[in-house]
């Protein structure tokens, strides 16, 4: 394994995310701020508790995953776009550095972009409402895994997309609504029957549902599903990874 070029597309990356500190920060603080005035305040107010959870505190961990799975997706589909882009992911290719080595250093940055994030999420949301970690070992291994195999997807997505506007076709069309209709802002519980039996059709609903236990002990879906549909998400994500480096599908074309 050649750490060092591992090392230099990290630091490569996470360079870029450093110019921008000021707006990668501010942004998802006003974003989050302005989910709690809508939903925390508004709705909160005719919604006291969900599954006895008051609903401010209830909803944080649905607005962490909306963030990091968009964040975790865009960085990562943009960093390995831009390259391809500018022509210089032939240098990249024909560096003495094999896949394995250049999805670590993207997907790697990417990852820890969203974590920053999903970690400034959490914070300002103990300015608005009073919340506990029930779980918090749980808490960051879901945090964690979420944003690598989001970063997965969107390093498939960046080698997919032909233009600037398909790397937001993903994000906006798809992981976006999956995220609101996933359960983020309510329980799948408060549905009518068969709306809860086509929402377990979500993929999203039990990273969001595992991700809610490990702050409150209460789930909509069994943690051990949770857990298996992450882990399946990620090996799908990195078996695919896999056949575009093997092919060269759209690196190569």
């Amino acid at each position: 394994m050649n750490w060092t070029a591992v090392a230099s597309i990290y630091r490569f990356e996470m360079a870029r995310f450093f110019r921008t500190i000021t707006q990668s920060f501010v942004s998802p603080v006003l974003s989050t701020s302005l989910y709690f005035v809508v939903f925390g305040t508004a709705i909160g107010s005719r919604i006291e508790q969900v599954e006895g959870i008051s609903y401010g505190a209830f909803i944080v961990p649905g607005l962490i995953m909306l963030s990091v799975m968009t964040q975790a997706t865009s960085n990562a589909s943009f960093g390995i776009y831009f390259p391809k882009f500018i022509g210089t992911i032939y240098e990249l290719l024909s560096a003495p550095i094999n896949f394995l080595e250049i999805v670590i250093g993207y997907v790697g940055a990417a990852a820890t972009k969203a974590l920053f994030i999903g970690v400034i999420i959490l914070v300002t949301a103990f300015f608005f409402v009073d919340l506990t970690i029930a779980h918090p070992i749980a808490m960051l291994a879901f945090l964690v895994l979420t944003c690598v195999s989001f970063a997965l997807l969107g390093f498939i997505i960046g080698i997919w997309a032909g233009n600037f506007e398909q790397l937001q076709l993903i994000p906006l069309l798809v992981i976006t609504p999956l995220v609101f209709l996933g359960g983020s802002f309510y329980s799948i519980t408060m549905l009518p029957p068969i709306w809860q039996t086509i929402t377990l059709f979500n993929p999203v609903v039990y990273l969001i549902s595992g991700f809610r236990w490990s702050f409150f002990g209460a789930s909509d879906v069994p943690v051990g599903l949770s857990l298996l549909a992450i882990a399946g998400f990620t090996l799908a994500c990195m078996a695919f990874i896999w056949w575009i480096f093997k092919t060269g599908w759209r690196i190569r074309q």
